[in-house]
Parts: C-alpha cells; sequence; structure tokens
C-alpha cells in the first residue's frame, strides 16, 4: 500500500478553509507534520488562545479531510495556540517603540537560543539579496533546521511582503517582541513595527540601536541559524552586526556583470576588516531559460562569481538562476523555496551545502 505524503497531505489541508477567511497552509498554521506509514499527525496552531477556542470545526475538518485519502488509515490533529490567551482587560497591551540609541555594550553578545548567526550581505542593491535570504531560511527549515529571519534593511525592509506577513509583532509586557512565523520560519522586521507607506529617516544611532532590539529583545527561542538579511552597501548596520554579535559567518550574493562584482569585493574587504569570515559567495541572476523556446541566455554575465571565488579562494556556494516565477512568488508571499520547482531545487542544494558544511 502507497503511503501519503507530506506535500499530499498539504495539498488537502489548503481545502480546509478558516471562518475569517485563507486556509491552514495559506496562514501557516499546520506545524509538526509527521507522515509513520499510513498514520498522519499534525498540529493545528491558532494565533491565540482565543482564537483557537473556535477552531474546535476547523480541527475536525481538517482531520476527516485527511481521513478520506485512501493512503490514509490514522490521522491525529492536535490544536493549539501561540502565547497565552488574552487578558480580559480594556487596557491596551504595553506597545515597545524601535529606534532608539543603542545601549553601551563591552563586546560582542550571544543571541540567547540562536547556535549560528548567518549574515548576508552584498556590495549594491539590486541584486537579489533579499530573495535568497528568505529563500534559503525556507530552503533550510524545509531541510529540518530550525531557522530565523532578521530582516535588517531598516530603509528598505522587503521580507515581510516575501514572506506574506503584515501582523505587527506583540510585546506583551513593552519589553519583549513576539516574532511572527511563516513558512517553517520565525521572523522579524522593522517593516512590521512601522507604517509600511511611512519613510524611516533615522541615523546611524538609531539604525544601531534598532538592530540591538531586534537582536537582543526579540523572543527567537532556540534556533539552529539565524539568517540576517543586511542592507546593501557597507554601513552602520553590517557594522554593529559584527561588532556587537557574534556572527557566524557571512555570505555574499552578487550578480556576474562586473559592476556588481566591483561592489561585492567591496563588502567582502569589509568583512575581512571587520574579522567576519566569509562563508562563500552566490551568484544570482546567473542563467535565463526562456520559458517558451528553451534558449538559455546570461543577460548579466555566468560565472563571475565563481571566477571570484577561486581568486580569493572562497567557497563557491552555488549560481541561481533568473526567473519569472521566483520573482512572482516572492511578490504573492510564498518564496519560491517552499515549491517544488527548479528554482526550489537549486536553494535545496544550497541549503543542503551548508548544513553538510556545519555552517547551517
Amino acid at each position: 500500500m502507497p503511503i501519503p505524503t507530506k506535500e499530499t497531505v498539504l495539498t488537502v489541508l489548503r481545502g480546509v478553509s478558516l471562518p475569517d477567511g485563507g486556509d491552514l497552509v495559506a496562514r501557516d498554521m499546520v506545524r509538526a507534520l509527521t507522515i509513520e506509514g499510513d498514520t498522519v499527525r499534525f498540529v493545528i496552531e491558532a494565533p491565540s488562545a482565543d482564537q483557537a477556542r473556535v477552531m474546535e470545526p476547523v480541527r475536525a475538518a481538517a482531520e476527516a479531510a485527511v481521513a478520506a485519502l485512501d493512503t490514509v488509515s490514522s490521522v491525529s490533529a492536535v490544536l493549539t495556540a501561540h502565547g497565552p490567551a488574552a487578558k480580559t482587560t480594556k487596557a491596551p497591551p504595553p506597545d515597545l517603540k524601535i529606534g532608539r540609541h543603542p545601549t553601551p555594550q563591552s563586546g560582542p553578545a550571544p543571541v540567547s537560543g540562536v547556535d549560528r548567526i548567518l549574515a548576508v550581505g552584498s556590495g549594491k542593491g539590486g541584486v537579489g539579496k533579499s530573495t535568497v535570504s528568505a529563500n534559503l531560511a525556507v530552503a533550510l527549515a524545509r531541510a529540518g533546521r530550525r531557522v530565523g529571519l532578521l530582516d535588517a534593511d531598516i530603509y528598505g525592509p522587503s521580507q515581510p511582503r516575501m514572506m506574506g506577513v503584515s501582523k505587527r509583532p506583540a510585546s506583551p509586557d513593552g519589553k519583549i517582541i513576539e516574532p511572527l512565523y511563516a513558512h517553517g520560519v520565525t521572523m522579524m522586521s522593522i517593516g512590521l513595527m512601522v507604517d509600511p507607506d511611512q519613510a524611516v529617516v533615522w541615523r546611524g544611532p538609531m539604525l544601531m540601536g534598532a538592530l540591538q532590539q531586534m537582536l537582543g529583545q526579540v523572543r527567537w527561542g532556540e534556533l539552529d541559524v539565524l539568517i540576517v538579511d543586511l542592507p546593501p552597501g557597507t554601513g552602520d548596520v553590517q557594522l554593529t552586526l559584527c561588532q556587537k554579535s557574534h556572527v557566524t559567518g557571512a555570505i555574499v550574493v552578487s550578480t556576474p556583470q562586473d559592476v556588481a562584482l566591483l561592489d561585492a569585493r567591496r563588502a567582502l574587504s569589509m568583512f575581512d576588516k571587520l574579522e567576519t569570515p566569509v562563508l562563500g559567495l552566490i551568484e544570482n541572476m546567473s542563467t535565463y531559460i526562456c520559458p517558451k523556446c528553451g534558449h538559455e541566455a546570461h543577460l548579466f554575465g555566468h560565472g563571475g562569481v565563481a571566477a571570484e571565488a577561486e581568486r580569493l579562494n572562497l567557497p563557491f556556494l552555488g549560481a541561481l538562476p533568473l526567473e519569472l516565477d521566483t520573482r512572482l512568488a516572492g511578490d504573492s508571499g510564498t518564496p519560491i523555496a517552499a515549491g517544488d520547482s527548479a528554482a526550489a531545487d537549486a536553494y535545496a542544494q544550497l541549503a543542503n551545502r551548508l548544513v553538510q558544511g556545519g555552517m547551517a
């Protein structure tokens, strides 16, 4: 008798609608999905205890839907909630102001519960650094790692859109920030804490203080790796992260074109000055395959990053394609790495390379 697959179960659960719209998978409420033979077990995690109280019909419907599969003989669906029940008080919960002058710190400090910190940087914008960060985080989560994603691009935060989250994180005590979850990844972004239509106009000290808060005051939990999506360039955020935290290493993303490589070298030089190990280079937008005729084109050149890695005796972690589906997936809030495609396979191979190398 064939056994069910996770994708088959998730496809069925996508058909289970929620009272306030969406489905269990789209709202990222399915946790701990395990399959042992023809037995399926999973957890439905509601955003709060109050919402969990009215979701028993949803749990029952999900269990029945999976049980209807020919390959399934036993199903167990457990309903739980993230975070404590709302307090029965009319007073608003304490709010936490993000963006302040940095707290004095004697030296690099660990982030509680986080084993490794990987900084993803680039010398310039427009090379797909944030896309790589989001998809790498999802690919590592699919590989079984406990992953966090910190969007440290203070002036241009894009991870809320790419990861499909928009809810403002809670701070029940006005000190600790509760992060959000999407696609198996624990995430935090300054874009979740400020008006998305308003520009962040801060000087360097405010940026440094905000980064300190997002590293030290977020309840990250136990993570194997925290991926930090840095802003482009070589500025205050990079300096603060590398000097104030125990960064395991940096990954530099570049397109193969000469102009991008010039700026990538500056990023590499910066990490060298900050004594942060460079774990490797990634060539993004390496090839373009025409979806109609299959012709392979190199719109930004090809192989330049691999050659640079060889010249500097650094690991070349892989080449990622330029394709429309990757952009559409990011815009829709479901990174391409969350699905099954050639691009998803490329990210899966990249994640596996990092895991096998002990870097994630």
